[in-house]
């Protein structure tokens, strides 16, 4: 701790910021870290549960399952059967406006952190600039004849830059891999909500008519063919008999 404390006082006032950036970093991965669980976002058994119900239509029993639920996804599903019975283009908006607040929710903080992770080398090559500047001024002051000087002058203003990378090199590490993990978790959120979309779409198409097969009109055939033989028997001699001499 009083390493610390020295490099700070040695490094002149640019460590300052370039320690209030260091703290803010931390404070955001830790939150990102905590957010982005799958377990806030998607649960595996929840997502798992919730396909299979809507591939078998059940849409009551997902939204049952949804009810309580304090997710990412869980969210969009609510808002997506709120929507049921409205029409395709309004289920679908209802969607997609869900899906987009929810991607904003995983990626806030990771644009603070990328600029932090920008910020802080050319914080320390400020910190190194100005220290220069110094060095140089107190070496004009007291000549050449003290080497030393100028030596330690410009090993103080390394430190900022020193201290700036230090900072910025994980920040930015872990910043790149935060948003490959949101990007994953909106890319699931999208499949579960187009699956949502597809089932309610099939839920809404008419059932197919079922066209007679060939043993059925054969067999309408057959009978249509007896009744009339049947009629013909019926009816008595003496139209038979008009209708033989109508034909000759």
């Amino acid at each position: 701790m009083d390493l610390l404390l020295d490099l700070i006082q040695r490094g002149g006032w640019v460590m300052y910021p370039i320690l209030c950036c260091s703290l803010a970093a931390l404070a955001i991965i830790l939150e990102r870290l905590w957010a982005l669980r799958r377990g806030r976002v998607a649960p595996k058994s929840l997502v798992l549960s919730v396909s299979g119900l809507l591939a078998r239509r059940q849409f009551n029993e997902a939204a049952f399952l949804c009810q309580d639920g304090e997710n990412a996804a869980a969210r969009i599903i609510r808002q997506g059967l709120k929507m049921t019975g409205r029409g395709r283009t309004l289920f679908k908006d209802a969607m997609e406006e869900a899906g987009r607040r929810e991607a904003t929710l995983l990626t806030s903080h990771l644009e603070i952190l990328g600029v932090i992770g920008s910020v802080s080398p050319l914080l320390g090559l400020l910190g190194t600039v100005s220290g220069m500047i110094a060095a140089f001024g107190a070496v004009a002051q007291a000549g050449m004849g003290n080497p030393g000087l100028l030596a330690g002058g410009i090993g103080q203003a390394l430190l900022t830059t020193a201290a700036g990378l230090v900072v910025a090199i994980p920040v930015m590490i872990i910043h790149r891999l935060l948003a490959g993990r949101a990007e994953t978790l909106t890319s699931e959120l999208e499949d579960l909500g187009s699956d949502l979309l597809e089932a309610l779409a099939a839920a809404e198409l008419p059932a197919p008519v079922a066209k007679p097969s060939a043993q059925v009109s054969g067999l309408a055939s057959t009978q249509a063919s007896q009744q009339n033989a049947a009629q013909n028997a019926q009816q008595p001699p003496a139209q038979s008999a008009q209708r033989k001499v109508a034909a000759v």
